[in-house]
């Protein structure tokens, strides 16, 4: 969780200078405290399935009622992919995309933050 903290800033800080790389440290702060949900139960997600795997579970664990806060991760999901593997009809990520979905992440972290104490080994 301290990383995925340090990444919220490092996003928050780069967005004008590096839209792109400011975004994929951002998504890397919601996807690493979404692994922290499943570790902290015990659970090691495997490369099988990927980001979205983890999403997928902790989605099926929190929802209801939390599904409203983490269903934006997979939109971020797929906005990334299209941004390392852009089409060229795929516009750039501004430093506008970053601050629209900062506040989206840190709430992902911080929802992460408070269930961990209350979700034990699966």
């Amino acid at each position: 969780m301290e990383q995925a903290g340090r990444h919220l800033t490092s996003a928050e800080a780069t967005a004008d200078g590096d839209p792109e790389g400011a975004y994929g440290v951002l998504y890397d702060a919601g996807r690493k405290a979404l692994w922290a949900v499943l570790a902290n139960e015990g659970l090691r997600p495997t490369t099988r399935g990927g980001h979205l795997a983890v999403y997928r579970a902790v989605l099926a664990q929190l929802d209801p009622p939390m599904g409203a806060t983490l269903r934006p991760f997979d939109r971020m999901r797929r906005q990334r992919h299209a941004a390392e593997y852009p089409a060229a009809d795929t516009p750039a990520l501004s430093s506008q995309d970053v601050l629209d979905d900062l506040p989206k992440i840190r709430a992902i972290v911080d929802l992460a933050t408070r269930v961990l104490d209350t979700m034990g080994v699966y």
